[in-house]
């Protein structure tokens, strides 16, 4: 029975993939197991680029995460990555919304946390003293990356409310993409397999089309738990598409010369 199942699968993947060619889809069968690639056509005015959590805790040598985070940041080279993909949405003027996290005094009160929730909270990842004040904010592990913060601060991008586990459930980045008629995502950030799936995740069951860059994120890695391997999975069986940062940044300049 289970082989059976095995071979309808297969003939149904392979169907798909067969369908997403001869419609003039990006990719081919003989990929990731048959898998089709709808690819993502960046189309300006309906095009935005997400970042999730570029922030001093995640992403710098002093951040309370990088003893686990920092080699495979390093690796893909991830800081550079985002500041390329920041330097060319603000080139050709393709919107930025950024997706942060932060934590108030308030929320270190949670009576139910999961387990990387539990964690966060013991290292005061992300903690700012007060919703309402940036005191103590700058150069926090709140805080953006300093080589961000000209792409950021310059009056233009969105910087939505905080979600606070790791999905826009939880913050207004939904409403703040659909009130600037945004339809397709580029998504970016920290960490792959927490913030940056869960974005893409419920980004998808709300209707928009999400290419990943595979190299602008980067996660977690432990001794038996790979959290940038299990995220790479999920990005190509769900998003719509899965790109290295290089294709994505000639993508837009493509779209919008």
């Amino acid at each position: 029975m289970k082989r059976v199942l095995h071979n309808l699968f297969s003939e149904v993947l392979n169907a798909a993939a067969v369908i997403a060619v001869s419609a003039g889809l990006t990719g081919a069968s003989a990929q990731a197991g048959g898998l089709p690639d709808p690819g993502m056509e960046i189309v300006p005015g309906r095009t935005a680029l997400v970042v999730t959590d570029p922030q001093n805790d995640f992403l710098s040598p002093d951040g309370v995460t990088w003893g686990v985070v920092g080699m495979n940041v390093q690796e893909n080279r991830t800081v550079e990555n985002i500041d390329d993909l920041f330097a060319s949405a603000k080139a050709v003027g393709m919107p930025v919304f950024i997706s942060p996290h932060y934590y108030y005094p308030h929320d270190h009160r949670w009576q139910v946390e999961g387990s990387l929730e539990a964690l966060m909270h013991s290292i005061g990842m992300f903690d700012r003293k007060d919703a309402l004040s940036l005191e103590g904010f700058e150069g926090s592990g709140a805080d953006w990356l300093e080589r961000y913060k000209k792409y950021i601060d310059d009056g233009k991008t969105v910087v939505t409310s905080p979600h606070k586990v790791y999905g826009p459930e939880s913050n207004d980045l939904v409403l703040q993409l659909r009130k600037a008629g945004i339809s397709k995502v580029v998504l970016a950030g920290m960490s792959a397999n927490l913030c940056t799936e869960s974005h893409m995740r419920e980004l998808i069951e709300q209707g928009f089309e999400v290419l990943v860059v595979s190299d602008a994120t980067a996660a977690a890695q432990l001794p038996g738990w790979d959290g940038y391997a299990a995220a790479l999975t999920n990005f190509r069986m769900i998003a719509n598409h899965v790109a290295p940062t290089a294709e994505a940044v000639k993508a837009m300049k493509v779209a919008y010369r």
